[in-house]
């Protein structure tokens, strides 16, 4: 997944004096804090970058992955991040996730969402959820989301149960399928979930047309999954420079433009995008700091990456 970033990082013009972590860290406005947000209907303040963990933390018995993957948490917290976004679907992934964890001691410094089937019956999301909380050491959710949601009758009504007995502290749905935005848009505004979860990137924008509105109408806060459209957007720019509006939002690196486009949306509260590196998860961070793309910017973003 991240060999066309890698290339980037070694030859790309952004990273042509300071590869990997020496290019994070000496970002325009890497020193300064995070921008955070607020989870439109709790008083929780989010960091608006997080880190996922579909296929990347699903793996067992390999020390030196999981040595890394430490690495890649310490870096999200120490950079002022805390959101790590998993599944129940994901594999091996909670179990990962939550011995790195607790061998870094790090719970309380992290905001851990997970995701059980939303085609779960009462009894196997009951079930799931407790699962969940074993898989990954915790005793309460900071989020569980009911995963791929595609019935428009879709109810909420069990999370907010678990909600009210202290096991999550907030509730959501996610879906990453096209095919499923009709009845999300439904779900969205009959239950006006606490979190909403969905694809978005420049090149994936159709949650423009009728999701994020209606995320944000009904109060939801919004997470997007796959940033980098599964590492497409990192392809197209393979070889070119950076364009010359990157400094004008304190961007070093393709990653960052990226992200802050996402991050730059009205609607949009935290981006998740997945690494095993810790020089990524430190470029990823700077894209929650510094300028963001007001409107024009974004237009001006989009016509150059149309033409890519």
């Amino acid at each position: 997944m991240t060999l066309s970033r890698r290339h980037l990082l070694a030859t790309g013009a952004a990273a042509a004096a300071l590869p990997g972590i020496a290019l994070a860290q000496n970002a325009p406005a890497a020193g300064a804090p995070i921008l955070k947000r607020r989870v439109p209907q709790s008083s929780a303040m989010l960091p608006v970058v997080g880190i996922g963990t579909a296929i990347i933390f699903d793996f067992e018995n390999d020390a030196a992955k999981m040595d890394q993957r430490k690495q890649v948490l310490r870096a999200l917290v120490a950079g002022g991040g805390s959101l790590i976004d998993t599944a129940a679907g994901y594999g091996n992934a909670e179990v990962t996730v939550g011995q790195a964890v607790a061998e870094t001691g790090l719970r309380s410094q992290v905001f851990i969402a997970t995701k059980f089937s939303s085609r779960d019956t009462r009894e196997q999301a009951e079930a799931e959820t407790k699962a969940s909380l074993t898989r990954l050491r915790t005793n309460y959710l900071d989020l569980q989301q009911a995963w791929n949601v595609n019935d428009a009758n879709f109810s909420t009504a069990q999370m907010k149960e678990w909600k009210a007995a202290g096991t999550i502290r907030h509730y959501g749905i996610t879906s990453s399928m096209d095919g499923a935005y009709d009845a999300l848009a439904q779900v969205i505004r009959r239950e006006k979930p606490e979190f909403f979860q969905i694809n978005y990137s420049l090149g994936d924008r159709d949650a423009e047309k009728v999701l994020l509105p209606a995320a944000q109408e009904s109060g939801c806060a919004v997470l997007t999954n796959l940033p980098f459209g599964r590492n497409s957007l990192f392809k197209k720019v393979v070889g070119k420079p950076l364009p010359d509006f990157a400094k004008e939002i304190d961007c070093t690196s393709f990653a960052q433009i990226f992200l802050k486009y996402i991050l730059s949306h009205p609607a949009v509260t935290a981006v998740i995008p997945g690494t095993d590196t810790q020089a990524y998860m430190l470029d990823n961070l700077n894209a929650g700091r510094g300028r963001m793309p007001d409107a024009a910017m974004r237009r001006r973003i989009e016509a150059w990456y149309d033409k890519l």
